[in-house]
């Protein structure tokens, strides 16, 4: 009867599907998935490494960069490890406790970084426009304030969703058909009228997507003016070698954004949701600093110092 009714003071542990079974072509794509989230953590740390013992790197935009890796890491460390851990054990629950944590770390990061993004726009914007006041439109204090107040703002949707779904009685299978704990695969099981709770999922996560991304939209139309306007070759090459680094991240992070939750609840279905979530939660980190490295002199020539310094 427990796994039949299910109310919000009673919550027995739930199933989650999973990503996989145990087939051997499944174990392939498990191990795949592994690599990937192996690369998400070696490539975000030795980015953080790199800036924390360059001196050349110590600035607001590898500040806000270091930011980008923490919250990549704790997307990657709030999904994965379950994952693997019910797959490779084959036990498939979790508790309400870590599906309260999974929910909260995922919308959390998930908010924090849209508005990061735009801080890191605005960023590159005040850098290439406004040069001679750079160093105080961007001093250090208000690089703080800026990175706290991504992370702030994130957390308060994290704490209300979880408040929200949690309050729904829930009277249906238990079985989560998702690999993760997700609000939308959560709300599919509640026996209560969830819709005017999902129109404001819906409403806030326009706004907090398309807000931050008219303000990286609007940067970068104003730096891209700026560059044209550029006499010396090189400071045009170097300008836009920095900013379509972050260009690349916004369109990876935006694309599976806002193909995932722009979405109206009865145009969702759970494998979607699955796809879309594998693109957030797994490439895109393994991504992240891999572009940054790849296309940026400055932490190239930092890897190589280090590098260097060790006998390597």
């Amino acid at each position: 009867m427990a796994i039949e009714l299910w109310n919000h003071t009673l919550l027995p542990d739930l199933i989650l599907k999973g990503l996989f079974s145990h087939s051997p072509h499944d174990f392939f794509f498990f191990s795949l998935v592994l690599l990937a989230s192996v690369a998400t953590l070696a490539g975000n740390i030795l980015l953080l490494l790199l800036i924390q013992a360059d001196r050349r790197l110590h600035t607001p935009m590898y500040f806000f960069l270091s930011q980008l890796s923490v919250m990549d890491l704790t997307l990657m460390c709030a999904v994965v490890p379950k994952m693997a851990v019910n797959f490779l054990s084959g036990r498939k629950s979790i508790s309400r406790g870590g599906c309260g944590a999974q929910i909260f770390l995922v919308v959390t990061v998930g908010g924090a970084e849209c508005f990061l993004l735009a801080i890191m726009a605005y960023d590159r914007y005040v850098a290439v426009c406004s040069p001679l006041r750079y160093s105080v439109l961007m001093n250090w204090k208000v690089c703080f304030v800026l990175a706290l107040a991504c992370w702030a703002g994130g957390m308060a949707d994290g704490v209300i969703d979880v408040g929200m779904v949690f309050s729904f009685p829930y009277c249906h299978s238990l079985e989560v058909d998702h690999f993760f704990c997700e609000v939308p695969a959560l709300l599919r099981l509640s026996c209560a009228d969830t819709s005017l709770f999902e129109d404001l999922i819906y409403a806030c996560c326009v706004v907090m997507l398309l807000l931050p991304l008219g303000i990286i939209v609007a940067s970068y139309i104003r730096v891209l003016m700026a560059v044209i306007k550029m006499p010396s070759t090189e400071g045009k090459q170097k300008a836009l070698t920095t900013c379509s680094s972050h260009l690349a991240v916004v369109g990876l992070y935006y694309g599976g954004a806002i193909f995932s939750y722009m979405q109206r609840a009865s145009a969702r279905t759970p494998v979607g949701d699955r796809a879309t979530s594998i693109f957030y939660t797994i490439l895109t980190p393994v991504l992240n600093p891999l572009i940054y490295s790849l296309r940026n002199r400055e932490v190239a020539r930092a890897l190589r110092k280090m590098l260097r310094k060790n006998g390597v």
